[in-house]
């Protein structure tokens, strides 16, 4: 695994310049400042003087671990010339909150403070997360501004609509932590997948036997909502089918939800046709009852012999009806024989690339956070390292990237 594709799947060794404005959000950027410092990116904080009306400087020095800047004539080493070296020693500017008095002064270029002029002597990339009251979120003026904004170059991350600090309902909150990651992440690997369209399918499946009891496997989803994840970082537009699983969805993502086999063959024939790439991840059931009972089967009446019926083979029928120009991706889990098994459905599903992974491995079977899947196409076998699923989906969207 190279440094380049590790460093894409978490901000560690990122320099950060977190600019924070007198908002009640504050609050929340603290808890930014700190994820970041768990994952070992170096965050610097300058604050506005309003901002520290709300959270006390102290709050981000101790969270940062690093001297938080509120002044542009402060008195210290260097700091006359802070609006300099600051955004210099970074590879990104973060606003958040983001004040409509703020976003007025970027947009005209003002630089009446250190942050703002941090900002003007800045040439890595900035991001606005605006939060404030719904009607100042409205207003033309404030909109305007944050047109500006993006028109100068500037990403604007909207904010999230509940109840606000004032008891109002409505736009203007603070986005979660994951949402914004996520862009940031974004900015730190190539959109090779810009514009394409891109359909996952992920976890298992459930077959029912009656109301209270199913057939299905162990299945996590991981693997398939760790592409999602980072196709979307590449510029995908992700489409993320996907059976029962505990996972929050990928900021950004369409999530469907299905429950057995058959739904899940629904919704991928009703997204197939236009998309670019299609990744079979979902652990889908080969077998479901062949008859469910509607209602819950006694323990006394019930027969010990359970009769089954094929499912549909969802990869092979897309592999029979793809598209010259689709890339088609399957999964395939395995306790022995990997390669043979991979190449032997490579060529039987007609795919173009087939991820085989060991399910019988402590740290690549079911539910684990790392995987090592071997790779096998057309052009050859590759086998991967043990590394987390982020980075084995990422390996697997340069190769097909690649293909593309």
């Amino acid at each position: 695994m190279s440094g380049q594709e590790d460093r894409s799947c978490t901000m560690r060794d990122r320099n950060i310049l977190f600019g924070i404005t007198g908002s009640i959000a504050a609050f929340k950027a603290a808890g930014w400042v700190h994820a970041l410092t768990k994952e070992e990116a170096r965050v610097t904080v300058v604050m506005t003087r309003a901002a520290t009306r709300f959270v006390s400087s102290l709050t981000f020095g101790a969270l940062s671990g690093n001297r938080v800047y509120t002044d542009m004539f402060g008195e210290g080493d260097n700091e006359t010339m802070a609006h300099i070296t600051l955004p210099r020693m970074s590879d990104l500017v973060l606003i958040a909150p983001a004040t409509a008095q703020t976003i007025a002064r970027l947009a005209q270029g003002m630089a009446d403070d250190l942050l703002c002029t941090a900002v003007l002597a800045g040439t890595a990339p900035m991001i606005i997360c605006p939060a404030m009251n719904s009607n100042m979120l409205a207003h033309p003026a404030t909109r305007r501004n944050l047109n500006t904004l993006k028109e100068l170059g500037y990403v604007v991350i909207e904010p999230d609509t509940g109840l606000l600090a004032c008891g109002d309902e409505g736009a203007g909150r603070l986005p979660e932590w994951d949402s914004v990651r996520e862009v940031l992440l974004g900015l730190f690997i190539d959109d090779d997948l810009a514009g394409r369209k891109v359909l996952i399918t992920a976890g298992p499946t459930r077959e029912p036997v009656d109301p209270a009891r199913y057939l299905s496997n162990r299945s996590s989803g991981k693997m398939g909502y760790a592409l999602a994840r980072t196709a979307k970082r590449r510029g995908a537009d992700v489409v993320l089918i996907s059976g029962p699983v505990h996972l929050e969805p990928p900021p950004g993502v369409e999530l469907v939800q299905v429950l057995t086999a058959r739904d899940m063959k629904k919704a991928v024939d009703k997204y197939a046709a236009e998309s670019s790439v299609i990744v079979k991840a979902a652990a889908v059931a080969d077998f479901r009852p062949t008859h469910a009972g509607v209602r819950k089967i006694k323990k006394a009446q019930a027969e010990l012999k359970l009769e089954l019926t094929p499912n549909p083979d969802i990869l092979t029928e897309l592999g029979r009806d793809r598209r010259a120009d689709q890339i088609l991706v399957g999964f395939a889990a395995e306790s022995n024989d990997h390669e043979a098994e991979g190449r032997r459905k490579l060529k039987d599903k007609r795919v173009d690339l087939m991820v085989v992974n060991d399910i019988m491995g402590e740290k690549t079977g079911f539910d684990a956070d790392t995987n090592q899947v071997t790779l096998i196409s057309n052009d050859g076998v590759e086998q991967l390292a043990l590394m987390s699923k982020e980075q084995t989906a990422n390996c697997i969207w340069d190769r097909v990237a690649a293909m593309l």
